[in-house]
């Protein structure tokens, strides 16, 4: 089964309300999307709308945009991210991948590697030159994203404290799309 995508939704109060939940619960399982389990959705959502306010879709340049996938059109969100602009006219020609997620109940069906290659469709429809990233070393991610053609390109020792005494990377990932 494959995904549906949408790429700028109208952010309504109800995928807020879908995107806010999903990102709790991949936090939740462990997921390496700005928080440590366990966490709350009250917790999440100041993160998440300070995420949303940024998004404007294609009418606004220089904004975010965000993609959304679905299982069936309609159906409960499996998966989201947000392709960060930096707001600098000599980094438009690349964005940023943030908050790339999949619902729990839907890990291990290849969907990851699916909203992945989306991203790289959409982005290279854009004429963009590439994609960044940013991961949590210790959990493998790495190598999932070295599946969907990015590459390593800076490490920052010990940058992210998930715990007292358990510090991590801060792992720097590009995708070449020229």
């Amino acid at each position: 089964m494959s995904l549906h995508f949408a790429l700028d939704p109208e952010l309504t109060a109800e995928l807020r309300a879908e995107i806010l939940t999903l990102w709790t619960d991949v936090s939740n399982a462990g997921g390496a999307v700005g928080f440590v389990p366990p966490v709350t959705e009250e917790q999440v959502r100041p993160t998440a709308e300070h995420q949303f306010a940024g998004v404007g879709g294609p009418e606004q340049p220089g904004s975010d945009r965000l993609l959304i996938a679905r299982v069936e059109p309609g159906g409960p969100l499996a998966g989201v991210l947000f392709f960060e602009d930096m707001r600098l006219d000599l980094m438009d020609h690349w964005r940023l991948l943030k908050r790339v997620m999949i619902a729990p109940a839907h890990q291990g069906r290849g969907y990851g590697a699916e909203l992945m290659a989306q991203a790289e469709r959409v982005a290279r429809g854009w004429g963009l030159a590439g994609l960044r990233l940013t991961a949590r070393g210790g959990m493998g991610l790495e190598k999932f994203y070295g599946r969907c053609g990015y590459t390593e390109v800076g490490r920052v020792p010990g940058a992210i404290r998930v715990a007292p005494g358990d510090d991590r990377d801060d792992v720097t990932l590009w995708l070449d799309l020229r």
